[in-house]
C-alpha cells in the first residue's frame, strides 16, 4: 500500500453480503472494519428495550446522549454489553431500518463514523457511506445482488443458526427493506456517482473480496 491512510466505502441493499465481505477485506488489508449497520441495529435494540417510540422526541434525545457503541475483537458493544446475536433478529432489523430514518440518530452515528475515518484506515459498509458519511473516500463500491438471491442467503443463514425462517417471508422483508431504504427522505440508499457497482448474484464471497482488494492494492 502506498497510501498512509485510506477509506473504503461499501454501500448496497440489505442481504447483499456487505458485512461479510467488508470484514474479510479488512482482515486481508490489515485495516479496521466499522460495521455501521450494527451501530443502527444497536440503537434499534436499545429503543425496543426501553420502549422509546420510533420518532424524534425528548426521550430519544436523552437516550442518544447516554449511548455508547464500540467495536473490539470483531464484537459489537452497546453500553459495555456485547450484543452480537441480539442485534441480528428480524425485529431488530426492522427497528434498525426505522430508526435510521431519524435525523438525530443518523447525526450522532455519522459523526462517530467520520471521526473513525479521519484517524485511521477503515472499511465501512452501510446504505449511505459513499454518498453521505465518507463522501471523499478513496475507494467506493456499491454491492448488490438480486432480491431472490439475497433472500436465499438470509434464509440459509438463519436456518444454519437454528432460527425459524420462511423464504417467502424473508423475501417480502427484503423487498420492503429495499423500498424503505430507497425512498426515505433522509440520505436514501443509492449508488454514489463515483462508486463502482458489483453484482454478486453469481459471485462467491471470495470472488468479491479478491476483486475489491485487487482494486485497492493496484
Amino acid at each position: 500500500m502506498t497510501q498512509k491512510l485510506f477509506r473504503i466505502a461499501v454501500d448496497g441493499p440489505s442481504g447483499a453480503g456487505k458485512s461479510t465481505i467488508a470484514k474479510a477485506v479488512a482482515k486481508r488489508l490489515g485495516i479496521d472494519y466499522i460495521d455501521t449497520g450494527a451501530m443502527y441495529r444497536a440503537i434499534g435494540l436499545k429503543m425496543l428495550r426501553l420502549g422509546i417510540p420510533m420518532e424524534e422526541g425528548p426521550a430519544l434525545t436523552e437516550m442518544l446522549a447516554e449511548t455508547e457503541i464500540d467495536f473490539a475483537g470483531g464484537n459489537v458493544f452497546l453500553d459495555g454489553e456485547m450484543v452480537n446475536d441480539r442485534i441480528r433478529t428480524p425485529e431488530v432489523s426492522r427497528a434498525a431500518s426505522d430508526c435510521s430514518a431519524l435525523g438525530s440518530v443518523r447525526g450522532k452515528l455519522v459523526e462517530l463514523q467520520r471521526k473513525m475515518g479521519n484517524t485511521k484506515s477503515v472499511i465501512m459498509d452501510g446504505r449511505d457511506i459513499g454518498t453521505n458519511v465518507l463522501t471523499d473516500a478513496e475507494y467506493k463500491f456499491f454491492l448488490t445482488a438480486s432480491a431472490e438471491e439475497r433472500a436465499q442467503r438470509r434464509h440459509r443463514e438463519m436456518v444454519e443458526k437454528g432460527q425459524k425462517s420462511d423464504f417467502n417471508e424473508v423475501l417480502e422483508q427484503i423487498l420492503q427493506r429495499d423500498y424503505n431504504d430507497s425512498n426515505r427522505a433522509l440520505n436514501p440508499l443509492r449508488k454514489a456517482d463515483d462508486a463502482e457497482e458489483i453484482d454478486s448474484t453469481h459471485m462467491s464471497i471470495q470472488d468479491v473480496v479478491d476483486y475489491i482488494c485487487g482494486k485497492v492494492c493496484n
